[in-house]
Parts: structure tokens; sequence; C-alpha cells
């Protein structure tokens, strides 16, 4: 099996969109649901549905990856399912480290979806001295002091940062150095990183408050639509609470980082 290190996906150099490979994980975990019950075909249309996505939006994504289905017939699911895993390097093994093994680093060792995805987690790391050799999904914690070695070692080109926010560019820096070319950052800050390194962020809190957006919203419309002229003082306040909470959203729809905040697979 290849290594991360030494294979790139092939989607760049295919010239697929950014959009388009943002939602080949959605049409992947899909598909897969379809695969475990042993359904053999699918419509663009029951697809769509399942990703969450427009059925046009959909058959345009696949154009690109040369799969246009058969009229009448559908989808093959599982060609689709190797096709898209193989278009998103799921197909070779990706060494990941984690950095910082706190209650959020360790839930992430924990996560059951890296494996079945194609990521293997080589190592665990925290500057804590005391964590140094404890067992955490059953793989010893090491010491930051090796981090490059530990790198090196394992041809890791993709490293999970899960640091307090004053911990995660000093972090960022030594894996960038290390020879990380991909990083996926948990800490609550943005990071800066040299041109062909890619990061993705997530922002449980940026997640949290847009939801809270969306809730404060509803509850303004219901009570609009409650009062008989839409300006009862309930539906007053309510359209006033939201103005600031919109302004807020708006601001942080996109993440810090300027890119649609990255959520966890389900």
């Amino acid at each position: 099996m290849a290594t991360g290190r030494t294979h790139r996906p092939a989607t760049r150099s295919r010239g697929i969109p950014e959009a388009t490979v943002a939602r080949l994980p959605l049409y992947l975990r899909a598909l897969t649901a379809l695969s475990e019950r042993s359904v053999p075909t699918v419509s663009s249309e029951e697809l769509a549905a399942a990703a969450g996505v427009n059925s046009a939006k959909l058959r345009k994504d696949f154009s690109y990856l040369g799969s246009y289905g058969t009229r009448g017939v559908g989808y093959d699911v599982e060609y689709l399912v190797y096709q898209i895993s193989r278009e998103l390097g799921l197909t070779q093994d990706w060494p990941v480290v984690i950095v910082g093994i706190g209650n959020l680093g360790a839930a992430l060792a924990n996560y059951g979806g890296f494996a079945s995805r194609g990521f293997r987690v080589a190592a665990l790391i925290d500057a804590d001295p005391a964590m140094a050799g404890k067992p955490v999904a059953g793989i010893p914690v090491q010491h930051s002091d090796d981090l490059e070695k530990i790198i090196e070692d394992n041809g890791v080109s993709i490293g999970v940062i899960a640091t307090p926010a004053g911990a995660a560019q000093p972090v960022c820096d030594r894996l960038v150095a290390a020879g990380v070319t991909s990083i996926l950052n948990f800490a609550p800050t943005v990071l800066s990183v040299p041109d062909g390194v890619d990061v993705r962020k997530v922002d449980l809190s940026i997640e949290l408050q847009i939801l809270a957006f969306h809730e404060q919203r509803k509850a303004g419309e219901e009570a609009a639509a409650g009062s008989s002229d839409g300006a009862g003082p309930v539906a007053a306040a309510g359209r006033g609470a939201s103005a600031p909470a919109s302004a807020a959203a708006s601001a942080s729809d996109q993440g810090p980082d300027g890119d649609v905040p990255a959520v966890m697979p389900a």
C-alpha cells in the first residue's frame, strides 16, 4: 500500500474544483451506507437527497470524475465508492499525528472513523512529561521533544493540532519544518503557514454560534407570526435581539480563516 508521504491525491492535478472536493466526502458517506445495506445501484436523485445536495450539482460533480451513470439504472454504488475513495486518496495509507492529548485530543485518538477512512493514527504527542508513556486508545503518548523524529520515522504528512491556542502556532511551525504539509487545526486560533501547506480549521464554538443565530431567528419569526400586526412587543423584541447576532453570524459563516469551518465526519 502506498504511503501518504510519497503519494498525493490526484484531485488538484485533474482540475476538480475545491467545492466539488468538499462534497466528495458527503457522497462517500452516503454511498458507504448504501454499500453496507448491499444496495447495488442508486439514482442521482436518491444519492443527492442522502448527501444533502441537489441532483444537478451531484451529476456535475461526478462528471469531473468521469462518472455519468446509466440511464434508467443509475450509478453503481461499489464502483463509485472506489472511485471517490481513490480521488480523495483514501486507497492509500495516511499516517497521522495528533498533538495535544487533553480531553479533545484523547477523544480524537479514540475516534473510530479515522481507520475506516484510510487514516492511521501513527503517534500521539503531548508537552506534559506526566503524559509520556500513558496509553490513549491503545497508543502510548510520546513527548513533544521527539516530535520531529516521530514525524520522520513514521513518514507523516498530516498533523492534527488539539493544543491550547497559545501553543498551536509553535506546534504548527515545528510540524511544517519537519515535513508535514497538511494540518487539521482544532485550536481556537488562526494558523499562519507557508505556501504549499493546507490547513483545515474545526471550530465547534463557531458552529454553535451559527446554530444559536438560526434558533434566535426562528424564535423571532414565530413571535412575529403570533402577532396580528407583526409589531407586538414580543415580536419587536425578537427582531431587535437578532440584529447583532445576524451581523456576528454573517462574519463567522466562513470561519476566522476565511474558509467554511470544517466538521468531523459522522
